[in-house]
């Protein structure tokens, strides 16, 4: 790969570390600079600008743009314009690491994590040399040339400027999402199918998204579907995964999708099985804490309703008392508030800003709920823990980001769990 000339990356997490500490070794003459929209950032071996330094681009060879920056700020109209080349991590592997490797690239608006860690146990455990990269396991640079077989995850914040084809591409659903990074649903969608237009071999699709009516015209020709699973495969995943860690039956779909894809990579059935015996629920994924008589359900990842559908479906039976919002993303919250009473909702707590908006329509759909408009998850836990008993499991699913009061949703959920253990009995004040 030839630059010509120093190159910006354009954000400071931990992707921008990782093609940071890649391209100084890779090329070590090699200037890096970069910048970030949240102040003064330092990154090892670059020099930061400011972006008011950065309009500049002419001096740049290369931009390498870090996934939570959205491809559609004008800044990137300006760098096209200039004739200026664009990339991210994820194509700078392809670039330097495809060759002669299988790729399994698995998006989705929910579902996404857990169905990528289970294909790569599923793979791991049929002695197939696999590594788990993206938004979980590591960054892609980070994968690099260390096995046969990468299975990617990724958001649809990679999805719209993937630039090769994976050898399996999957999607586990479609839902509205991300409206304030790409502008629009449609281009939401758009985006995340971009996937698909890049001609990958096979396909998967969940079955929410085989049915998403923006999905089949989306699909480029000559990709051929995974082959289904028998009907007597699919029963033994489905006892599987009742009697593993699993919770749920939108995780049980998960472990269905994840089976074919596994198999479609090189998988034994004997594998499959038992990866998904030894999944173990992702962080702040349904994660539970017990206090005396009472669950806590940490689902901080829960960042749209319909996660937090799923969250309330996998505890169908109990007396819930719900705590959600956070960061609007102009998501709607009427189909949510419609079902609340049914999944055994009896109390709802809702944070800024979106609670503002399903508050709203609770009252309108189940007047019945009591519903609590806090200012902070600390307010929200401190009023449950003064209601007495009218409930036997709290979930904190806020079917929002978190931004608004996080700094991300690890943060959010980590401080739910020490709150839960500081104003409830069972638990230590810290």
């Amino acid at each position: 790969m030839r630059i010509n000339g120093p190159v910006l990356i354009y954000g400071a997490g931990r992707e921008a570390r990782s093609t940071a500490a890649f391209l100084k070794k890779r090329y070590p003459a090699l200037d890096l600079f970069v910048t970030t929209d949240d102040g003064v950032a330092e990154l090892p071996g670059a020099t930061f600008i400011s972006p008011r330094e950065a309009r500049d681009v002419t001096r740049f060879g290369l931009i390498v743009k870090s996934p939570g920056v959205s491809l559609y700020k004008p800044f990137f109209d300006t760098v096209r314009a200039a004739g200026i080349p664009i990339t991210s991590n994820l194509n700078l592997w392809a670039t330097h690491f495809r060759e002669d490797r299988t790729v399994v690239a698995i998006t989705g608006t929910k579902g996404k994590s857990t169905t990528a860690t289970l294909v790569h146990l599923m793979l791991i455990h049929s002695g197939v040399d696999a590594i788990l990269a993206g938004n979980v396991g590591i960054p892609p640079l980070d994968a690099a040339d260390k096995a046969k077989v990468i299975v990617f995850e990724l958001s649809s914040y990679q999805t719209a400027d993937i630039a090769f084809a994976p050898d399996i591409a999957a999607l586990t659903n479609l839902y509205p999402e991300h409206v304030d990074w790409h502008g629009s649903v449609e281009r939401y969608y758009a985006d995340k199918l971009n996937l698909f237009a890049r001609s990958p071999a096979k396909i998967a699709l969940g079955k929410q998204a085989a049915a998403a009516a923006p999905v089949s015209t989306a699909i480029a020709k000559g990709s051929e579907p995974v082959s289904p699973l028998s009907a007597d495969f699919e029963t033994e995943i489905e006892n599987a995964a009742a009697t593993s860690r699993l919770k749920g039956a939108h995780n049980h779909e998960n472990a269905r999708l994840a089976a074919m894809i596994a198999l479609a990579a090189g998988a034994t059935r004997r594998g499959i099985l038992a990866g998904i015996a030894a999944f173990k629920p992702l962080p702040h994924r349904l994660e539970e804490l017990t206090l005396g008589n009472l669950v806590f359900i940490d689902d901080s990842i829960s960042t749209t309703p319909e996660a937090t559908k799923a969250a309330l479906a996998a505890y169908k039976g109990k007396r819930i008392a719900l705590i959600a919002g956070g960061h609007e993303r102009q998501q709607d919250y009427t189909e949510l508030a419609g079902l609340l009473a049914d999944a055994g909702v009896v109390m709802l707590c809702c944070l800024p800003v979106t609670g503002t908006r399903l508050a709203k329509a609770v009252r309108a759909a189940a007047p019945h709920i009591p519903v609590a408009e806090c200012r902070s998850l600390e307010s929200a836990v401190q009023m449950l823990a003064g209601t007495g008993t009218l409930f036997d499991a709290v979930i904190l699913s806020p079917g929002a980001p978190s931004y608004n009061q996080f700094t991300n949703f690890e943060e959010r959920g980590e401080a739910f769990k020490m709150l839960a253990r500081a104003y409830f009995p069972g638990g230590e004040r810290p």
